[in-house]
């Protein structure tokens, strides 16, 4: 427990950083991250359940998933991307580490774990969908951004391959995210989410490959028809006619 105040502490200093410096934001974040994992290790440990709506897990992921400090930012710049990694690797992981809270170790995932963590954690699933497809998509900008200054010779197979693992991970995020709305989410949870996806939908629709641009249309429409609340339809109606308009 004194590990973890020593990085609460640190996570409360890092907060004074610009908010115009995504670095130290990031920064701060992963320590975040960290102490979040401390905790829900010290959960487990006591063989209860994380409290999300009090500190300090509530304050932890405010700062791992921190979409204000997100929109503060000026427009992504390839020299982003270094950070944009970071944060959004440490973001994934601890929305791994929320929905498996309590899941038994084994070859194939713990179906009812995740469920039970899923509907228990609701909210905090669709704080993150919000955040963390609002950060891939400017990971993917700098990205792009970084590419087009590399002189040819220095577009290497390597690199090719990882940006083909990028559009590959970018689909399966989006896939994944209006999927879950299909469970019968609250509606402020499904609003939040396909809103990341409409404000973003520009670089979805060109970063994308074309094969899987059509999967993620066709599941929009269908989960469209699934949900009740006319924002969320109008979102995922937005949303998937840029993508079917790209070309």
């Amino acid at each position: 427990m004194l590990l973890l105040r020593s990085l609460l502490l640190l996570v409360a200093l890092s907060s004074a950083a610009s908010a115009q410096d995504g670095a130290q934001i990031a920064s701060g974040a992963k320590d975040a991250a960290h102490a979040l994992q401390l905790y829900l290790d010290g959960v487990a440990a006591s063989e209860d359940r994380p409290d999300f709506t009090k500190p300090p897990a509530s304050e932890l992921f405010a700062r791992v998933f921190d979409v204000e400090q997100l929109s503060t930012l000026p427009p992504a710049k390839s020299s982003d991307l270094p950070w944009a990694l970071d944060w959004f690797f440490d973001a994934k992981q601890s929305n791994k580490r929320i929905l498996l809270f309590g899941a038994e170790p084994g070859p194939t995932m713990d179906q009812p774990a995740l469920l039970r963590n899923l509907k228990e954690y609701e909210d905090q699933y669709a704080s993150a969908s919000n955040f963390l497809v609002r950060l891939a998509a400017r990971e993917v900008t700098a990205m792009l951004q970084f590419m087009d200054e590399l002189a040819p010779e220095q577009r290497t197979p390597v690199r090719q391959a990882g940006l083909e693992k990028a559009r590959d991970g970018a689909a399966e995020l989006i896939a994944g995210s209006i999927g879950s709305m299909a469970e019968g989410m609250r509606p402020a949870n499904t609003r939040q989410m396909t809103a990341a996806m409409r404000d973003t939908r520009d670089v979805w629709a060109t970063f994308i490959a074309p094969n899987e641009r059509t999967q993620i249309i066709g599941l929009a429409r269908k989960v469209s028809g699934l949900v009740k609340d006319d924002e969320t339809q109008k979102n995922l109606a937005e949303f998937a006619a840029t993508l079917a308009a790209a070309k």
